[in-house]
């Protein structure tokens, strides 16, 4: 079994961002812009990437996504897969780990588990 691993080091110091802080900072830009009546200068790609987001964001607030990076960041898992576990919300550590193939080694699967389990009760309460 050959293991290719692909490194891009021009994004190793990069942030990651999860799909839910993308469209808070969409939507607070759109905001702005209706505002100051800048409203028909949005972009078409800005107005679908809003509309993408607002579709595909799994946490609806700041506090919650709070919440999701304090719970994330005490793991052992890479700032890349932090955001993926957040974006795809996988319901378990097996689907977790199809999806994300990096995760293998990381956690123990009761961990992950436990892990995903407190991420759908914060996406469920929010």
């Amino acid at each position: 079994l050959i293991v290719l691993s692909l490194i891009f080091a021009e994004f190793e110091q990069a942030d990651t961002l999860l799909t839910s802080e993308v469209y808070l900072l969409l939507e607070h830009r759109r905001q702005q812009s209706e505002q100051k009546e800048e409203i028909d200068e949005m972009s078409d790609v800005f107005v679908k990437t809003l509309n993408y987001t607002r579709r595909m964001a799994r946490f609806k607030n700041r506090e919650t996504i709070r919440a999701v990076r304090t719970l994330l960041a005490t793991k052992p898992l890479h700032k890349f897969e932090v955001a993926q576990i957040a974006n795809l919300c996988p319901e378990t550590s097996e689907e977790a780990k199809a999806l994300i193939p990096s995760l293998e080694n990381k956690m123990e699967d009761d961990e992950l588990d436990e892990v995903l389990k407190d991420l759908h009760s914060k996406k469920t309460f929010q």
